[in-house]
């Protein structure tokens, strides 16, 4: 490259051209083919706008098909970044700037332009080819489509050939580039740095040295377009948000999910086994945790989801922290082994990061329609704990959570993120391993040995002084009078041979059991247990937008999962109009956490927003016996805080 490539101005300062426009948020949407580079585009981005410590939240949005047709509509991925100097909590209700790299994008995507807003597009790809794979009878140039928004049209397709016409790359690889020019005069309109991008490109193509400058050069070059062309009258600038002090970086859901995992592995001593059949969009928490094999991880590839559970199963019957991740349709295929799971009684943990359904559904979008299954999904009274993440970040403390849970109660744990978490990233302040909370493992070494004061089945024939027809022995389902758990036991550990399975099994003993009573007991006990859980909760805080709980007020918004950052930016917004509404996000949903009765009698009415056609909603109703309202959403995107303000608005008027 030439060295004027080198002369591009510092970008961790403004330019002194023109005018800068100070922005306390803003929100960039990257939209165009799948092979257009918008997720990578959209994310180097995103790496730039922490490096400049903006807080942020990002949603991207795959195509379902695998290489669908170039310029069709059901071919758009897009990439949203929501950036400001304050609490940001959502990708964004609406979109200040979409970067569009041919006519299907705009279609797809112009309604999340805010009226006014500016739209970017490449306007080498607007012409009448274009248009017919858009499926648009006219240029929504000329047709008034885009009336009411600012447009600035830029060839990036021919600016991008003309900086690399020296090279010796194919057409193809030099298209393949645009999206780095179109990354650079984003990162120059919002006055963020360079620095990491140009940094990502010599570490991703560091054998590809031709590929390398390439990329660098077009970069380089869209920075420099955005300074020396008349499009722009302003640029902007969002200030540093005003973050607790720490070391952060910025996480993916399912990079924090592998990471908590790993955490649990490290602080429990026990070694994590992670059985996973690639699925959309769990698999990319196998990827992670494959990457951390000092750790002492073990990642399997199963040859379907039913080997994945029982591998994890059988993982934690050997000792091991069991492991296992799924979307909707796994889960179900993992139905039998997590029954079995629930009779033995052994710790295990089921990722299902949840996606639109039934069946195939939709495998890219999010939805949180596996609350039902995963408190039901199983045959006979199998009662399990339930918990969910509420933010990309909080999937690190939601799995690690899910461990310590799975193998202090010895139960299996289903934890319910989604597609939204799982691609979704934020700033997360990295966590200091003696602030976690405690995780200890003991297993049981020698008949009766095992820590646990032991119950007095009479029907069993084992006694609390732990003999059977007057001899030691080791009883497997011998309790906890504190949690009911029984004792977890290696095999090979001499003496502590005992049977396990899918039949009742006897108190106490664990030998396979018919007897009425028996089964009556175990079936009780094992559901005692599960609502032991709760003793461990603290009541859920009420967000009332002024860092103190509210007493009371019209109107309660209660949600779970990733539904919290609309509901909590939604109620700042009802309370600067004057409504006294409030939030509830609820990250445990089975045993639900203590506490919440009084709370919901603090309130006059009552909201449930999830993204499914009314599945907690029917959860609260049967427990509170209370008149909950459903919002429902199935359209395979998360909330916005405007589309609750609208119903609480309605609720209350």
């Amino acid at each position: 490259m030439s060295q004027t490539d080198a002369d591009v101005p510092s970008t961790d300062g403004l330019s002194t051209d023109g005018q800068t426009e100070a922005l306390p948020e803003a929100t960039v949407l990257f939209a165009g083919d799948s092979g257009d580079g918008m997720q990578l585009t959209g994310s180097q981005f995103t790496l730039a706008t922490a490096h400049a410590e903006s807080d942020l939240a990002t949603l991207p949005d795959y195509p379902a098909e695998i290489r669908a047709p170039a310029g069709t509509t059901y071919g758009i991925s897009g990439f949203q970044v929501h950036f400001g100097s304050g609490n940001v909590r959502t990708p964004g209700d609406s979109v200040d700037l979409l970067v569009a790299m041919n006519p299907a994008a705009v279609k797809v995507h112009l309604g999340r332009v805010e009226r006014g807003g500016t739209v970017l597009i490449n306007t080498d790809a607007f012409n009448d080819r274009g248009f017919k794979l858009a499926d648009l009878d006219a240029d929504p140039r000329e047709d008034g489509t885009l009336e009411g928004y600012r447009v600035v049209e830029v060839e990036l397709s021919k600016l991008t050939r003309e900086a690399l016409a020296d090279t010796d790359l194919s057409t193809k690889a030099v298209d393949r580039s645009k999206n780095m020019f179109a990354l650079g005069l984003a990162l120059w309109l919002f006055s963020r740095p360079t620095a990491p991008a140009l940094e990502w490109i010599g570490e991703k193509f560091a054998d590809k040295p031709e590929v390398r400058e390439a990329n660098r050069h077009v970069l380089k070059k869209g920075y420099h377009y955005g300074e020396t062309t008349e499009q722009f009258a302003t640029r902007y600038d969002v200030a540093p948000a005003g973050l607790e002090a720490g070391t952060y970086r910025t996480i993916r859901g399912a990079e924090a999910l592998a990471l908590g995992l790993v955490a649990a592995s490290d602080q429990s001593g026990l070694d994590l086994f992670y059985g996973s059949y690639p699925i959309t969009p769990a698999s990319d928490i196998l990827h992670e945790l494959s990457r951390h094999k000092n750790f002492g991880v073990m990642t399997f590839q199963a040859e379907d989801e039913i080997a994945a559970a029982g591998s994890a199963l059988g993982a934690s019957f050997g000792g091991q922290l069991g492991v296992c991740a799924t979307s909707g349709p796994g889960l179900a295929l993992k139905t039998e082994t997590i029954g079995l799971a629930t009779m033995t009684e052994l710790p295990m943990v089921i990722l299902d990061v949840q996606r639109g359904g039934p069946s195939t559904g939709l495998p890219t979008k999010t939805e949180q329609g596996d609350l039902f299954q995963a408190l039901y999904g199983r045959n006979g009274d199998a009662p399990l704990p339930v918990i969910a993440p509420d933010g990309p970040a909080d999937c690190f403390r939601a799995a690690y959570e899910a461990c310590r849970i799975a193998t202090t109660y010895m139960t299996p744990v289903i934890l319910l993120a989604d597609v939204y978490l799982a691609n979704g990233s934020e700033p997360w302040k990295l966590p200091q391993a003696a602030d976690l909370p405690p995780f200890e493992v003991d297993f049981a070494t020698e008949p009766n040995a095992n820590g646990h004061a032991g119950e007095n089945d009479e029907n069993s024939g084992a006694h609390a002084d732990g003999t059977k027809n007057g001899e030691a022995a080791f009883l497997p389902y011998r309790r906890s009078t504190e949690t009911l758990a029984r004792p977890w036991a290696r095999p090979g550990t001499p003496g502590l041979e005992h049977r396990v399975g899918g039949l009742e099994k006897e108190a106490g003993t664990g030998d396979v059991s018919y007897d009425p009573a028996n089964h009556q007991h175990m079936t009780d006990v094992r559901a005692e247990k599960i609502q032991r859980v709760a003793r461990d909760l603290e009541p859920p805080a009420v967000y009332s937008g002024a860092g103190e709980e509210a007493e009371g007020g019209d109107l309660l918004i209660t949600a779970w999962g990733s539904a919290r950052g609309a509901v909590e930016e939604a109620v700042d917004r009802l309370r600067s109009r004057g409504h006294a509404a409030s939030g509830l996000t609820l990250r445990h949903l089975w045993p639900l956490p203590p506490g919440l009765e009084k709370i919901f009698a603090r309130f006059e009415r009552h909201l449930v927003p999830e993204q499914n056609n009314g599945q907690l909603v029917r959860l609260l109703r049967d427990e509170f016996l209370r008149d909950f309202r459903p919002l429902g959403k199935v359209q395979g995107q998360p909330f916005t805080p405007g589309e609750i303000v609208e119903e609480a608005e309605a609720m209350v008027a």
